[in-house]
C-alpha cells in the first residue's frame, strides 16, 4: 500500500526540554493511525510539526515522496489543502456562522461560484450531520456540535490526510460516538488520518495501528491486538493507567 506519509527520526525541543527525541513512522493511503501517549508527550506537538505549525529541530518529513519540512510558509499554505488540522477546540471564528465557518478555507484555497461553494459547504455539513445548523454561531452550539463543525471545515477540501487533536476530548459518551462515527465515515472516503488520543476505546474503533509515544519516542507500533497483548512493561503500564 501507498506511503502518504513519512516520518524520519524527527527531534523536537523546546530550551532545554527535549520533548521528541527521535520520532519514526508512517502512513499508508486511507489508514488512521491512533498516537497514543500520556499527557505531556507531545503528541500533539508533533502533529503540528507535520503541518508546519512547530518548527521542528531534527529529521525529515516527507508527503507523497515529497520533502516537506523545508517548505517555507507559502508552500505549506498549499500543503494544508492536502493535510489539514482537527483542532482540540474546534478553533472556530466567534464572529462567524457555520456556514462562514467551514467556507473560510474555500475561499482562502479555492476560486468558485457562490453554488459550487454553496454545495461543497453543504455536503460536507450534512456528512456531519449539521445542514440544519448552518446559520447558527459557534455560541450557539454545544461542545459536540462545535467539534463536529470543526471536523467539517478540515474536510471540507477534501483532503488526503487529517490530524485529529483529541477530537473527542470533553465530551460526553454520545458525542464522542457521534465524533468517532463521522471519523470512521471520512475513513470509508479514502481520507487518511492520525487521531491523537489517550482514549484507547475511542482508537479501537476507528484506528488501523496504534503508536505509543514514551519518553520523546515511539515504544509501540503494532495493531490493536498486538497492543492488547503486548508483555511491553511501558504497554502495560499505559493499559493499566486507563
Amino acid at each position: 500500500m501507498q506511503t502518504v506519509l513519512k516520518v524520519s527520526h524527527l527531534k523536537k525541543n523546546f530550551g532545554a526540554k527535549t520533548v521528541h527525541r527521535d520520532i519514526s513512522f508512517e502512513l499508508k493511503k486511507s489508514e488512521t493511525v491512533g498516537l497514543l501517549g500520556n499527557s505531556g508527550t507531545g503528541k500533539s506537538v508533533l502533529l503540528r510539526c507535520l503541518i508546519g505549525l512547530e518548527t521542528m529541530d531534527e529529521g525529515e518529513v516527507y508527503f507523497n515522496q515529497t520533502r516537506i519540512d523545508l517548505w517555507q510558509e507559502e508552500e505549506l499554505f498549499e500543503l494544508r489543502t492536502k493535510m489539514s488540522y482537527a483542532f482540540q477546540s474546534g478553533a472556530l471564528f466567534d464572529s462567524l456562522s457555520v456556514y462562514e465557518n467551514i467556507a473560510y478555507p474555500v475561499r482562502e484555497h479555492l476560486k468558485l461560484s457562490a453554488a459550487e461553494e454553496e454545495k461543497l459547504v453543504m455536503d460536507v455539513l450534512r456528512l456531519v450531520r449539521m445542514e440544519d445548523a448552518a446559520h447558527l454561531f459557534p455560541s450557539d452550539l454545544s461542545g459536540g456540535m462545535q467539534k463536529r463543525a470543526g471536523l467539517a471545515r478540515a474536510m471540507v477540501l477534501k483532503p488526503e490526510i487529517i490530524l485529529y487533536d483529541e477530537p473527542t476530548a470533553g465530551l460526553d459518551p454520545v458525542n464522542v460516538e457521534n465524533v468517532l462515527d463521522i471519523m470512521n465515515t471520512f475513513k470509508k472516503r479514502g481520507v487518511g488520518g492520525i487521531f491523537v488520543t489517550h482514549d484507547i476505546p475511542a482508537a479501537k474503533k476507528v484506528c488501523d495501528r496504534l503508536l505509543l509515544v514514551d519518553s520523546g519516542k515511539i515504544v509501540f507500533s503494532g495493531g490493536i491486538r498486538e497492543f492488547e497483548e503486548s508483555t511491553d512493561p511501558v504497554v502495560q503500564k499505559f493499559n493499566m493507567a486507563q
